[in-house]
């Protein structure tokens, strides 16, 4: 069974406030019904309390009614009430007019002067309240409001109430029918807040999670990639091997086998979110790997003493650029640089394979011979490049010369934050 309160408990926070706004306007007939029974049975009695009370209770149904029916519209779920707001408009004026009529035929200061005077107020006040909430545009709110002030003041002259009795209420229908229509525009504003608020925390959600995958599948390709690379060489080498009966090809598999356990320590690595590469480690397995492959691979520079998150950043580079030399190409050496310039670290990668990580004829070079290529439609060195902005560092690919391709990354020293955090 349902505690009481439980369905307040399991609402959203904007539908709290959607509720809370909904109801203070069903509230606000109930206290324009309660005005006018107040205002005529204590000034006239019961006898103006039944001339006047059932045209307040009417009003007040088909004000709470358009007021609801504009909170739906104000979210989306329907049209704009503008037959209700019509006919509420037109029930406002005609209640009005009729209890200033009705004064009218009474003798000056009598009581029942006093009541219509309040009743009319009340009508078009809280009817002005009910009709802003269907109003976007504040001229048209501020038409409502003078209308309802100037129009009531100069009925009642016309109807023949004295002048400064005519002022005073057209003076005090504006002020108060301009309070309510304010009150009424801001609940609306805070309502629409709220919905807005909670949409863009949802589109957040929605774009950490994105990002999360991004950041899965970049670490995913720089993992995998290399390894992968090197299991296909050596498994074709094995192969080759054991056509013809070469004991070597037992161990080529071995270190087949290897590979892929070690594959699987990284990825479970990457799926807890808590790898992050080291870049002396990723200098000497690029170097032992393109050993492997058949490609001489010079190592210049010692990353020791660098920031962890400099040697983090670096290190992605250096696999995803070995990961490019063994795929792409045809290199048979590469070198690998690393130095610090002016406060930077640049390493830069370089091998004979002309066209590796580089898709398709490059444009002009410039004038120190290096073509800035643009980088490749896979997601390997825009990922890269993805990384290091998010560190203040940048990367460049492109050929040099005929037969040589350049990648050279470039990060500060002091780092904006940690390359995972920055990655995911």
């Amino acid at each position: 069974m349902r505690r009481p309160g439980g369905w307040w408990r399991g609402k959203s926070t904007p539908a709290k406030v959607e509720t809370y706004t909904r109801w203070s306007y069903h509230f606000f007939g109930l206290v324009e019904i309660a005005t006018v029974v107040l205002a005529t049975a204590g000034m006239a009695g019961p006898t103006a309390s039944a001339v006047f009370l059932p045209a307040a209770c009417a009003h007040a149904a088909l004000s709470m009614l358009t007021a609801s029916r504009a909170l739906d519209w104000l979210r989306g779920r329907r049209g704009r009430p503008v037959r209700l707001m019509w006919a509420l408009g037109a029930l406002s004026a005609a209640v009005a007019t009729g209890a200033l009529a009705l004064i009218a035929t009474e003798p000056r200061g009598s009581d029942i002067a006093g009541a219509g005077v309040s009743a009319a107020g009340t009508v078009l006040i809280f009817g002005t309240g009910a009709l802003a909430l269907g109003m976007r545009e504040r001229r048209k709110v501020g038409a409502l409001v003078a209308g309802f002030g100037l129009g009531s003041g100069c009925v009642a002259a016309l109807l023949g109430m004295p002048a400064a009795t005519a002022f005073f209420t057209g003076c005090w229908i504006l002020v108060g029918a301009a309070l309510l229509a304010f009150t009424s525009m801001f609940s609306a504003w805070l309502l629409n807040s709220v919905f807005e608020l909670d949409e863009a925390r949802e589109t957040r959600a929605r774009l950490a999670v994105a990002e999360e995958r991004l950041r899965f599948g970049r670490d995913l390709h720089d993992v995998i990639g290399r390894n992968l690379a090197v299991m296909a060489l050596k498994s074709e080498l094995a192969v080759q091997l054991a056509r013809r009966e070469r004991p070597e090809a037992v161990e080529q598999m071995i270190e087949v086998q290897r590979i892929a356990q070690e594959s699987q320590r990284e990825v479970r690595d990457v799926v807890r979110g808590y790898r992050e590469a080291d870049l002396e480690a990723e200098l000497a397995g690029a170097r032992g790997v393109l050993a492997a492959a058949g490609i001489d691979c010079e190592v210049t520079g010692r990353p020791a003493g660098l920031p962890p998150r400099v040697q983090s950043a670096l290190g992605w580079v250096v696999r995803e650029a070995t990961t490019n030399v063994l795929r792409h190409g045809d290199a048979t050496w590469c070198a690998v640089t690393v130095r610090t310039v002016e406060g930077r670290v640049v390493l830069t990668v370089e091998n004979d394979g002309a066209g590796g990580g580089d898709g398709g004829d490059p444009p002009a070079g410039g004038a120190d011979g290096t073509v800035r290529a643009p980088l490749p439609g896979g997601s390997g060195l825009a990922g890269l490049r993805e990384r290091l902005a998010a560190v203040g560092g940048r990367l460049e690919a492109g050929r040099v010369g005929e037969d040589r391709f350049r990648l050279t990354a470039e990060v500060p020293l002091a780092t904006d934050g940690p390359v995972g955090e920055a990655a995911s």
